[in-house]
């Protein structure tokens, strides 16, 4: 159920408002709550078979902070790096 208080973007409220009081970003609380929301989703089942990022070279994580668009990708280190992919 949609509420107004997020407007109508946000269709589960308790979640995206125990998401944003632990620090994650609008967006990604946005998204969550909505995919919890969906029957067909499911969000807390183990996603994909990517590597994790401690396995990429620095330059494969600096290509995904670009798609990203990750500001100061540039002058990070690699685990810089993977700390603000996980963030994002």
């Amino acid at each position: 159920m949609a509420s107004s208080k997020h407007g109508s973007s946000v269709k589960d409220d308790d979640t995206y408002e125990a998401l944003r009081d632990d620090g994650a970003s609008k967006e990604k609380a946005a998204r969550i709550a909505n995919a919890q929301a969906n029957d067909s989703q499911k969000p807390s089942r183990k996603g994909g078979k990517a590597q994790p990022y401690e396995d990429w070279s620095k330059d494969e994580l600096y290509e995904r902070a670009q798609e990203l668009d990750i500001d100061g990708r540039s002058d990070m280190t690699k685990g810089e790096l993977i700390e603000a992919l996980r963030n994002n």
